[in-house]
């Protein structure tokens, strides 16, 4: 069959508004980057917000005219398609600062026609893209499933401190005075630059190098000379701390068996470098530690999740988070479950980095005079080692790699328990049973017994009912240990 070009991408365009269709039908409700308009009897009242929160967005994202809202979603087509791509044209370009170039499509769907506005998303240094009438405090706005909400003073100030560069690290803080810092610490640092930085130590005296490296500013001490260096920063700013918990269930809320809210519960505070170390105390100490035998018959203990790879996560929170005066008053967090670790802190990643991206490319960095100061008093490298580091270090202990994501202005960084399957080249007697008690934190059926271990049914139950017997494991249903509805579980 021939069928002319312009033919085959009118056919490509239509298949693909049909799918945007289908997707939301099949939702019930519209998306994080699709958002249905009726326009079959007038144009909508607005569409900035949603031209403006999709241009804000990495993905940008779809406004199809000429459809119904959801559930129904009903193809009811539109009055004009030439003036509504027009208004459409008008809106994103005469209307919106910076303006934007939406790609407009035409298609016939089920025997209607429809308009297809795709949005695409503005360079973050160009960011936030607003309403130029109402002006960017009400003008701009950021899309949450499937709704546009205005944007809070801080979604702004992030896009305008990157695109203008502003380093809220380097805040002077009018109260601080030097003789409150650790002066063992500073004589150790500038020690340290003198020996490192030659073009420094040679001829420039110690307040100018404190200056120069983002520790003083006109001699006053900066958040991250703060936070490297006083005996207590938390004097000045009370909740640039660690808030620590341990909680006995899944969630937030779970009481232990006796009725405790927070099996441990913490607040860590002092300057990064003790901070860190006070951390991974509390993680540690709340741990399940277990004692194993490797191959040459030496007993070692086996740590519940890689300590490595938990500090780095809490120094990357420590050293990354937004220390701007929006976030001065929110803690990073640390919060234990049955089933995982989640460090949170305030700032989303810089610049074009997106959560794919980790691991792959290095990331702008937020705070670069701490990380040099940190860098300095080798308490971190400074090499975006972070990242990999907790990747690797989570699949070398047989753990799903950690989980990163980010929502509403926080960076989250989720460390899971439950093993990952174990090729059967890997294992040995020690191992496997140390697999299957961890894995069975939560309770597993025999068939999710037998995809973990990759053996048959037969060889997999002989080692779980040697770990039942051994007090290892337990049954769900004790009095019926053949149930099919049976489960296995670890203390």
């Amino acid at each position: 069959m021939n069928v002319p070009l312009k033919e085959i991408v009118f056919m490509l365009e239509k298949i693909e508004i049909e799918k945007l269709i289908d997707k939301v039908r099949k939702l019930g409700a519209e998306t994080q980057a699709i958002e249905l308009k009726e326009a079959n009897i007038d144009f909508p009242k607005k569409i900035y917000d949603t031209v403006s929160s999709f241009s804000n967005q990495d993905e940008g994202g779809t406004i199809i005219f000429g459809v119904s809202n959801p559930p129904l979603c009903n193809v009811v087509g539109v009055y004009n398609s030439d003036d509504i791509q027009k208004r459409i044209m008008n809106c994103c370009r005469d209307e919106m600062s910076p303006p934007v170039a939406p790609i407009i499509s035409i298609a016939e769907i089920e025997h209607k026609t429809v308009v297809v506005a795709e949005i695409p998303s503005v360079e973050p240094q160009r960011r936030p893209v607003y309403y130029t009438k109402n002006g960017v405090q009400r003008g701009a706005y950021v899309r949450i499933g499937d709704g546009d909400k205005p944007m809070t003073p801080y979604e702004i100030y992030r896009y305008i401190a990157f695109s203008k560069r502003i380093q809220d690290e380097l805040r002077p803080v009018k109260d601080a005075r030097l003789e409150l810092f650790d002066q063992e610490q500073l004589s150790k640092y500038l020690l340290g630059i003198k020996k490192n930085r030659k073009n420094l130590g040679s001829s420039v005296e110690d307040s100018r190098i404190l200056e120069i490296m983002g520790v003083t500013i006109d001699g006053k001490p900066t958040i991250a000379g703060l936070m490297a260096f006083s005996l207590f920063p938390q004097t000045f700013f009370p909740q640039l701390c660690i808030t620590a918990v341990a909680i006995s269930g899944l969630n937030m809320g779970d009481l232990s068996s006796d009725g405790a809210r927070f099996l441990d519960n913490k607040r860590i505070v002092g300057p990064i470098s003790e901070m860190v170390e006070e951390a991974l105390d509390f993680v540690l100490r709340n741990s399940k530690t277990r004692t194993i035998i490797d191959d040459n018959g030496k007993r070692q203990d086996k740590t519940e999740y890689p300590m490595k790879a938990i500090r780095e996560a809490i120094l990357n929170a420590l050293v990354h988070r937004d220390y701007s005066i929006f976030t001065d008053g929110k803690p990073i967090t640390i919060e234990m479950y049955s089933d995982r670790l989640e460090i949170r802190n305030s700032g989303l990643l810089m610049g074009y980095t997106s959560i794919e991206d980790l691991g792959k490319s290095s990331p702008a960095t937020r705070n670069p005079a701490l990380a040099n100061i940190l860098e300095m008093m080798s308490i971190t490298e400074n090499r975006y080692s972070g990242i990999p580091t907790m990747i690797n270090e989570m699949e070398k202990a047989g753990l799903e790699r950690p989980i990163f994501k980010e929502y509403r202005g926080d960076f989250i960084v989720v460390f899971k328990n439950t093993p990952t399957a174990m090729p059967a080249e890997s294992l040995t007697p020690q191992n496997i049973h140390d697999a299957i008690i961890s894995f069975c934190r939560k309770p597993r059926s025999r068939k999710e017994l037998q995809d973990f271990t990759s053996l048959s049914a037969k060889t997999t139950m002989s080692i779980v009912n040697t770990l039942i017997n051994e007090g290892l494991l337990n049954l769900s249903i004790p009095d019926k240990p053949k149930s099919k509805n049976q489960r296995y579980y670890s203390k």
